[in-house]
């Protein structure tokens, strides 16, 4: 079984979080997550989050913490998914679909009632329902 390393951004907006549509042609397509991506060799789960971010939706992560980690076993792909979930608070710029992925904001609640990809479904009921304390972007 192949293992692979994921930071995830949980990006928060007056207690919405940012979710987006895995394009087609990719894995999962269709399917709704949280942005972020693998570990590149030798990058810390916060750089892989800061690096993926500023690819993925153009923006400059300010201010994030770790929340949590999960895994989970894809048995289709042979592959266990290690997942390091951020809370991120404060970011540069506005957030824009770079790889033409659907985006939009929603509550936990909202989120809890769209397609996500299997590793994200177990997180989602455990997300604060108005966003982290510290919320200020």
């Amino acid at each position: 079984m192949k293992n692979i390393e994921v930071a995830v951004g949980l990006l928060w907006r007056r207690g919405r979080v940012l979710a987006a549509q895995r394009p087609e042609g990719k894995a999962h397509e269709g399917y709704w997550e949280f942005p972020g991506g693998k570990l590149e060799e030798g990058e810390s789960p916060q750089e892989a989050l800061t690096r993926e971010l500023a690819e993925e939706l153009g923006i400059g992560v300010r201010a994030c913490r770790f929340w949590k980690e999960t895994s989970h076993v894809y048995e289709k792909y042979g592959i266990r998914v290690r997942l390091h979930f951020f809370h991120v608070t404060a970011f540069a710029g506005e957030p824009c679909a770079r790889e033409g992925q659907n985006m939009r904001w929603v509550t936990p609640a909202e989120a809890a009632e769209l397609p996500l990809l299997p590793a994200d479904i177990e997180l989602v009921a455990s997300l604060p329902p108005n966003g982290p304390e510290e919320e200020v972007a």
